[in-house]
């Protein structure tokens, strides 16, 4: 989950609370505590926070739990009785917070949610009265055949805990969802939509709950209504982003994204072009890139929509194509867009062979490991337009004038000008081949016999062992 990649220490701090809510549920367990009605309030802490907030807490919760559940099996593989137990405690009393702290968000909950509630606490008190007999007994064989038992009670626990956590997510999305399409206030909507959004940053089973739930729908209607805002438009992009990304292996949502394909992609072009900042430029153009690995119908939409035009136009005002994560996504989707053979009139027309050669230059300023990493993606994709759009002779012609093979040949021998990657090396022998075949001239004979000549393969092994040269 995307909460694990916070400082550990920063990290340690937020749970603090819920770890001394848990030691201070098992030292007053079966104590009951009455609550005067006006200091209700008070006591519960999840009534101070937003939905956002109430939706974060829960997920920290259920991190929580579902760590425990994971060390527990680690335990018992180990025969740590004692510590099984404890943990199982631990468990049962997190399970009680995170039920008891949905159940005072101001929504309602079904009849499922109950059913499922109450099997998930009966279970953890029956998996703690169950590892607390493990205690009391020192027979080797006794345990080992209580052992099974254990584990298929952890497994049930586990398959309620997930099951709930589903269920209660899903109703958050589709509550979130409600207020973007019922609400008539521009807040409330804004609000929603960053509910949305935080919930696809936490990983890919956020994004096909979100999916699920036919969120393209809404997101869709967002994009096209025009009274909303630009900032309501860029997170409806974000969203976008999130869950069309191609690292996640879900595809459920398929069908609905592309009956809705046109209207999305033309509403993303338009916030591309009209963008008044990096920031809306750069989620708008990472919708997009998405969206163009899903189908080259999108790439075919593109086409029509004059985008290569527009995004390429967009590459020469450095207020809005400001870093190389823009140029990243940029050069993902003419990399995708290359396939069709109609593009190569538009990169022409563009200058955007030249765009092309200039990304093959993509170096960090600021040595930070992720803006490296997006430098690497964009010489690498660079290259690779080049290799496919090259079939065009046209293309190929212009390459050569502006001397594409002589840069190529620069990252094929320098590893520190591609950063020592080995994915920029194999998109540059690549292209340096397809223009060898068009350009001959272009090229020396060491070059010809090490870089194109050898098979793939071989150029590339010679190329990764290669010691860099400083005379």
């Amino acid at each position: 989950m995307h909460l694990i990649q916070v400082d550990s220490v920063q990290r340690w701090m937020e749970d603090l609370k819920l770890m001394t809510d848990c030691e201070c549920m098992c030292i007053l367990q079966s104590k009951p505590i009455s609550i005067e009605k006006d200091e209700q309030n008070e006591l519960i802490l999840s009534s101070q926070y937003s939905t956002c907030d109430n939706l974060q807490l829960l997920l920290k919760r259920a991190w929580i739990i579902s760590t425990e559940l994971t060390r527990i099996a680690q335990k018992l593989e180990k025969n740590r009785w004692q510590r099984v137990h404890s943990m199982t405690v631990r468990v049962n009393c997190h399970v009680h917070s995170m039920v008891n702290e949905y159940n005072t968000f101001p929504r309602s909950s079904s009849e499922e949610m109950h059913q499922l509630e109450k099997l998930l606490i009966d279970k953890c008190s029956e998996f703690t009265a169950f590892t607390e007999r493990c205690l009391q007994t020192e027979d080797e064989e006794i345990l080992k055949s209580m052992k099974s038992c254990v584990n298929e009670t952890l497994t049930t626990v586990a398959q309620y805990f997930g099951q709930l956590i589903e269920l209660v997510l899903t109703q958050e999305a589709q509550n979130l969802l409600r207020q973007v399409e019922l609400s008539g206030s521009l807040y409330v909507t804004e609000s929603a939509i960053s509910g949305l959004f935080s919930l696809a940053q936490e990983g890919a089973h956020l994004c096909r709950i979100i999916a699920k739930v036919d969120g393209i729908l809404c997101l869709a209607d967002i994009l096209t209504d025009t009274s909303h805002s630009e900032a309501t438009h860029a997170e409806a992009a974000a969203v976008i982003a999130q869950i069309t990304s191609p690292h996640l292996t879900f595809t459920q949502h398929l069908s609905s994204f592309l009956e809705n394909m046109e209207e999305i992609v033309t509403a993303l072009v338009k916030l591309c072009q009209e963008a008044s900042s990096g920031e809306v430029f750069l989620l708008a153009s990472a919708a997009l890139a998405n969206i163009t690995f899903f189908d080259t119908m999108a790439c075919e939409i593109l086409l029509q929509l004059n985008a290569m035009k527009i995004l390429l136009a967009a590459c020469s005002d450095r207020h809005i194509v400001d870093t190389p994560y823009s140029r990243d996504q940029v050069v993902t989707i003419l990399a995708n867009m290359s396939v069709l053979d109609q593009c190569a009139s538009e990169i022409i027309q563009g200058n955007g062979v030249q765009l092309l050669m200039e990304m093959l230059f993509e170096k960090s300023s600021s040595g930070n490991p992720a803006e490296a990493a997006a430098c690497e993606r964009v010489q690498q994709k660079s290259a690779v337009t080049l290799a496919r759009l090259s079939r065009d002779p046209e293309v190929a012609e212009a390459a050569v004038k502006l001397s594409c093979i002589p840069r190529l040949i620069k990252l094929c021998r320098s590893p520190t000008e591609r950063n020592n990657s080995d994915s920029v090396l194999v998109a540059c022998l690549a292209a340096l081949r397809r223009l060898a075949v068009m350009s001959p001239d272009g090229l020396e004979d060491s070059d010809f016999q090490q870089l194109v000549k050898p098979r793939l393969v071989d150029s590339f092994l010679l190329c990764t062992n290669m010691e860099e040269s400083f005379v």
